[in-house]
């Protein structure tokens, strides 16, 4: 005999919330990766990308006011406000039916001029992520990110070589 699952009484699940947060990492990773190999204004997220601008456009206007300042850099204590959180809940809803996994947990960063950090990220739904990354590549505000991503690949990919020199010297030089 099984119960209705009620999730309004269920317990957090330690394991549960780390699987989420591994993918919401993952996630993360693989965005920054697309930042860095992509032009940001010619990267897609979704098949959905055009729908979703123009209803954050429509729902949001407020946010396209130039210089853009709340795409640039979010307003959390906004986002987690009564009206904030209506405002997001109805357009979060929208998604249900045609954004896969449009209420998992995201990882997005603060501020679109910089790059993920302990600091400059918060949790947000899959289609805030969206809705947000997808403005912030369109107006240009993900440029300087994209700038950062390419320049932290040079730095690792010269790190790697380093070490990998080290390595055939130190192999090297055991050969006598």
């Amino acid at each position: 005999m099984t119960s209705t699952f009620d999730p309004h009484k269920a317990q957090n699940a330690v394991e549960i919330e780390k699987q989420f947060a591994v993918k919401a990492v993952e996630h993360a990773q693989t965005y920054w990766n697309l930042l860095e190999r992509v032009e940001p204004k010619q990267l897609k997220l979704t098949k959905h990308d055009d729908e979703i601008f123009e209803h954050l456009k429509r729902d949001f206007p407020e946010m396209f006011e130039e210089p853009y300042d709340k795409i640039t850099k979010l307003d959390e204590e906004w986002m987690k406000s009564k009206d904030g959180k209506e405002k997001w809940r109805k357009f979060i809803d929208s998604y249900k039916e045609t954004v896969k996994d449009y209420n998992f947990g995201s990882l997005i960063r603060m501020d679109a001029r910089d790059e993920y950090s302990e600091t400059n990220t918060i949790f947000t739904t899959r289609i805030q992520f969206y809705a947000y990354e997808i403005a912030r590549n369109r107006l240009g505000l993900n440029d300087k990110a994209h700038e950062i991503a390419i320049e932290e690949a040079a730095k690792e990919k010269a790190k790697a070589e380093k070490e990998k020199e080290k390595g055939k010297k130190k192999i090297e030089g055991g050969k006598s």
